[in-house]
Formats: structure tokens, C-alpha cells, sequence
């Protein structure tokens, strides 16, 4: 279906980062206001996003659409990769490598995680104000928190490691030297996204999220 087109492959690419790379940052930054926020500050950025106009719209086809297309495709080209160690060194190939693995968990996480939160929210089980007390339950299991823990560091590996080799296929970090920097500067994003990400899981676990389910009620 997808064989190894140009166009696929960048597309793929592209999507990676717009919007899907986009995604993964807004929804860092709304998780980790429960940590800085507490449950209050985390029910206000939740109910700030949906207070977007066309937020349904928004996350369909600026959302939905691109995030199944990039998990698709990258899962054929797990599927049908071949690591190159002659091209790319041991280092590089093994980052090759993780970032196959890394799609492949991502994929299953996201996937257990929208039918945990968005889905429960769209059939009427949990209401849109109550999420931060479902998560509050999600975390404090011990072994979904390890899940999600596993889920959050593939997924941002998958994202900072994606963005190196997205700067390789445009042509914007061309050479040795370009390339070492932005090895160096992701490794840095990797570390702390991944940190904020545990933190927000973290501060789920604080049972004053059970308390409050709106912003009228303390």
C-alpha cells in the first residue's frame, strides 16, 4: 500500500512534527500544570482548551487524522526497516533501531490512553471536569502507573529523536558537527520532557484531585 514513495515518507515525516509534535507539547504542558498548578490549575488549562472554538474539529483533523496517519505508516516502516550500520555507525543505528521500538510502544500507549481519558469522556462515563479525578484513580495504580511511565518515555524518545532525524531529511542540519550539536541539544529536550512528564504523573497521585471535579467546587 505505502511501499517506500518519496512522498509518504515525508509526509510521514512532517506530520511528526505538525501537528503531532505539537500535540505531544500542549499536552505536556496541560499535564504538568497539575504538578505546578495543583488540581485546580490543571481543571483550568483542561477547560481553557475546551473552550476552543471547533475544539471537536481541531482535534479531528489537526489531531486524529495526522496522529493515525504518522502511527500507520510508521508502523510498515518498523515493519520493514533494516538497520545500516555502514551508513550510519553503531550510535546512529541504534537510534535507528529505538525508534522503531519506541513508535511501536507509543502507538499502544496512546492508543490505551485515549480509550482511558477522550473516549470515556465522548460515551458519557467520566465528565469532561471530573478527568483530573480519573486520573487521580488511573495513578494510583501501581500498574498502570508503570505503564504509564513506560508510555511517556517512549513517547517523548520517540518525539526528540524523531526531531534529529527530521532536521537530517529536510536538509536544515547538514554536516558532522550540525549534526553532534543537534544530537546534544535533543538528548537535552528528551531529558526534560520526560522529567515533567513523571512529575505531572506524579502529582495525580495527590488525593486532593479526588476532591475536586470543577472549578466551583473546592
Amino acid at each position: 500500500m505505502f511501499k517506500n514513495s518519496y512522498f509518504s515518507r515525508k509526509l510521514h515525516s512532517l506530520l511528526g512534527v505538525i501537528p503531532v509534535g505539537f500535540f505531544l507539547i500542549e499536552h505536556l504542558l496541560t499535564n504538568y500544570s497539575a504538578a505546578k498548578g495543583g488540581p485546580v490549575g490543571f481543571l483550568e488549562s483542561v477547560e481553557w482548551l475546551h473552550s476552543l472554538p471547533l475544539v471537536l474539529a481541531l482535534e479531528i483533523f489537526g489531531i486524529w487524522i495526522p496522529l493515525a496517519y504518522h502511527a500507520i505508516y510508521g508502523l510498515y516502516v518498523a515493519y520493514t526497516a533494516r538497520n545500516n550500520v555502514s551508513n550510519y555507525g553503531y550510535f546512529r543505528n541504534q537510534m535507528f533501531f529505538l525508534q522503531r521500538v519506541t513508535g511501536v510502544i507509543t502507538f499502544i500507549f496512546v492508543a490505551w490512553h485515549f480509550f482511558q481519558t477522550r473516549f470515556q469522556i465522548a460515551i458519557g462515563s467520566v465528565d469532561q471536569m471530573a478527568i483530573g479525578s480519573h486520573m487521580h484513580q488511573i495513578a494510583s495504580n501501581p500498574v498502570y502507573f508503570v505503564f504509564y511511565v513506560i508510555g511517556v518515555v517512549a513517547a517523548t524518545f520517540h518525539f526528540s529523536n524523531g526531531m534529529w532525524s527530521f532536521l537530517v531529511s529536510w536538509g536544515i542540519t547538514i554536516g558532522p558537527r550540525a549534526q553532534r550539536v543537534s544530537t546534544y541539544v535533543w538528548i537535552g529536550v528528551f531529558v526534560v520532557m520526560t522529567v515533567m512528564f513523571i512529575m505531572s504523573l506524579v502529582a495525580f497521585l495527590d488525593p486532593a484531585f479526588q476532591q475536586v471535579t470543577s472549578l466551583t467546587k473546592g
